[in-house]
């Protein structure tokens, strides 16, 4: 069973390597204590400037800031930031110079006054999860993604073994559902991710689906559309792919900041 495992992770490992069209991102949960609401505000302010140069360096393709519902501090994360990269090496190796990008954001700022910010940094929040990710498959239309954009961010676990018939059915079913509610225009896209890091039996996940909207009007809009109701063989067809993984968690989250 342990050879079976390594090979699977061996074959998702070697095939991420080779796509090069693909988007790559990593994905940090944010805790923030209630009374530290304000000044982790002022820290991601800091940070934004410097993801600002480091896009403009070509480190990164972009960075996002969410804000995340439930958030309760007994409710797991309040916050969420999002790395776009255009491949898994600049990903894992997270490429480019940092202290370029930093030194070119933060000019004027002297080396006392950049050690106390960071140290602000910490104190703020807690970085309690990092997860790497690929995007496996997306809707099509085009949706510039402006803040205040709401997402609905679901984390699936999926057996090892199941991958391939998890990820074909997202793809040939639900995608095609999905698509028609972009085109219809009760939802701007929606997009299947996979872990690249972790992997393996004890994690808490192993796929997100991310499905967007404009605001909470058309989330709930869109919950309230009459569709037609499906044959018997799409509801098998549903079933069966809905059988292949749990649905772990839910979270609602808003954009608040964007570089690009």
């Amino acid at each position: 069973m342990k050879k079976l495992i390594m090979l699977i992770v061996i074959i998702l490992l070697s095939s991420n390597t080779i796509a090069q069209d693909k988007l790559y991102l990593v994905f940090e949960f944010m805790k923030v204590d209630n009374e530290q609401g304000a000044a982790y505000m002022e820290t991601e302010g800091f940070w934004e400037k410097i993801h600002e140069q480091r896009v403009k360096n070509g480190d990164i393709i972009g960075w996002d800031l969410w804000s995340l519902k439930p958030g309760g501090e007994d409710q797991g994360f309040q916050y969420m930031t999002v790395n776009l990269y255009k491949d898994p090496i600049s990903m894992f190796e997270g490429a480019g110079d940092f202290n370029a990008a930093l030194k070119a954001a933060y000019p004027k700022m002297s080396e006392d006054e950049l050690i106390k910010t960071f140290n602000k940094t910490s104190k703020s929040r807690d970085l309690a999860v990092r997860v790497y990710l690929e995007q496996i498959d997306k809707t099509s239309g085009e949706f510039d993604m402006p803040l205040g954009t709401v997402a609905s961010i679901d984390l699936m676990k999926v057996d090892l073994w199941n991958f391939g018939k998890y990820e074909k059915a997202e793809t040939e079913i639900f995608k095609t559902m999905h698509q028609k509610q972009v085109d219809e225009g009760s939802k701007e896209s929606w997009g299947l991710l996979r872990y690249m890091s972790p992997i393996g039996s004890e994690t808490f996940a192993s796929h997100i689906t991310v499905n967007m909207y404009k605001d909470y009007k058309q989330v709930f809009s869109e919950s309230a559309v009459d569709r037609p109701e499906p044959t018997e063989k799409q509801k098998k067809a549903i079933q069966d792919g809905l059988k292949l993984r749990k649905m772990k968690y839910v979270y609602m989250a808003t954009l608040i900041k964007k570089v690009r």
